[in-house]
């Protein structure tokens, strides 16, 4: 990637000078030739085989045609004139309300971001240039792995939903009255519904997966600031103001991310837990048909939607705890500059003055507790640092640690931080309005 291709083609993600390894799965993401979809060719990809391209105006006119055919008149039509059943009636409503809804709010936030900024600055990779080579690195490999996990979401889910919608129009005795041919009906309408499941929850999971991925590129900067920023302050390379500005930086963009995504989260929180709830009642019902062709796909329906959610509350708190993570690392920081040990001349006799900060040997236990840590908390490390000069005064740490003790970062909705605490919050409200709703059904306490 060492030339440019034109003014209006973007920066290659990874430099020249990077290229030199890389397996396999890195092929199509550092190409020679300098293009703008280099990086992002399997998400480009992605986006026009579910017509999310909006790079133009005859692409955003296709994809909100083919949006109102496949996730609104499509799914209208197989539960109005596809269910023959009353019994079915209920659980295809759940089904269809719930899936266009979903697809219906990733939708309109990727239209809405792709429409004002586009893909390559939505996913920041505009803002890697001036970065360091392990964040450029890790976020490559971050891109490739999330499309793998867009496949691996969608491929199961598409593929029992295919088996199940086949298995039905084969063994049910109800009839579509398109043709006279009933053979070429039933191949007609499971053709189109199962077009229809897949474009609206390959919609869905992909508005949840993008979302993951800016907020893995965000925990990248944290883990490069505090691990090799701080140090760089303290041998003297960078000052203060750098560590601010850098820190600054960060939460501006955790509150763009929430501001864009804030919306999108609110609406999956609501639309999964409407759904859920809405399946006890169908399921509870005194008079309900609880066999495997009614809640079959319910049960699919519910996998791709709690898929999604977990998807984007995990990211979220995970992030969060990142940036809360980082007070810490940073106030670990300062007390070991503070404690450092005093020059010969100025110890007392008989005295140690490398006690504090004496390294002790690793044990079996360290070993097992550094691999059982994961990602999250390569930010709490209990390690003490040795400074290794005097070049920042005590009054500038203890400043930098008031100022992040009193500006923590994190992805917020409406004023809410998505933190861990949160979530446990969300567990139990949901978890009390579900024993309710069963003691109303089937008379649980």
């Amino acid at each position: 990637m060492g030339r440019r291709s034109s003014a209006s083609s973007a920066e290659p993600l990874l430099p020249a000078a990077l290229k030199g390894g890389g397996g396999g799965g890195r092929a199509m993401l550092q190409r020679c030739v300098s293009r703008a979809d280099d990086e992002l060719q399997w998400f480009r990809s992605c986006l026009r085989w579910v017509c999310m391209d909006h790079s133009g105006p005859w692409g955003a006119a296709l994809s909100w045609l083919l949006f109102l055919l496949l996730a609104v008149a499509v799914p209208a039509a197989a539960h109005f004139m596809l269910v023959f059943r009353a019994s079915r009636m209920p659980f295809s409503a759940v089904v269809q309300v719930s899936l266009s809804a979903a697809s219906a709010a990733g939708f309109l936030c990727l239209s809405s971001c792709f429409r004002r900024i586009g893909l390559r600055r939505l996913l920041y990779l505009d803002k890697l240039r001036d970065k360091s080579d392990r964040v450029r690195l890790n976020y490559t490999a971050r891109l490739s792995f999330s499309f793998r996990l867009l496949a691996s979401l969608v491929a199961p889910c598409f593929a029992a939903e295919a088996a199940y919608k086949v298995w039905w129009y084969a063994t049910s005795g109800d009839r579509v009255p398109f043709f006279g041919n009933d053979v070429l009906s039933n191949v007609l309408a499971c053709s189109i519904e199962m077009a229809s499941w897949m474009y609206r929850s390959a919609i869905y999971l992909l508005t949840c997966v993008l979302f993951r991925l800016i907020c893995h590129l965000q925990g990248l900067r944290l883990e490069d600031f505090a691990g090799t920023l701080l140090v760089e302050v303290e041998e003297g390379r960078a000052g203060v103001e750098r560590v601010l500005r850098e820190h600054l930086d960060i939460r501006k963009q955790l509150k763009v991310i929430s501001h864009r995504f804030r919306k999108f989260i609110v609406a999956s929180l609501l639309i999964g837990t409407a759904s859920q709830f809405a399946s006890v009642l169908v399921t509870t019902r005194h008079d309900s048909v609880d066999d495997f062709l009614n809640t079959s796909e319910l049960a699919l329906c519910s996998i791709v939607l709690m898929s999604g959610l977990i998807i984007i509350l995990s990211s979220a708190a995970k992030i969060t705890h990142q940036a809360q993570a980082l007070t810490g690392q940073t106030t670990k920081w300062h007390a070991c500059c503070t404690i450092e040990p005093v020059p010969e001349d100025e110890a007392e006799p008989g005295s140690n003055q490398n006690s504090m900060l004496e390294v002790e040997p690793v044990s079996d236990s360290d070993c097992e507790s550094s691999e059982e840590t994961g990602d999250e908390d390569l930010l709490e490390n209990t390690k003490i640092m040795l400074p290794q000069a005097h070049v920042i005064s005590f009054q500038k740490r203890q400043a930098l640690v008031t100022y992040l003790e009193n500006n923590r970062a994190g992805i917020t909705v409406f004023g809410f931080t998505l933190d861990r605490s949160y979530l446990h919050t969300i567990f139990m409200l949901e978890w009390t309005l579900f024993l309710w709703l069963l003691g109303k059904t089937i008379g649980f306490s």
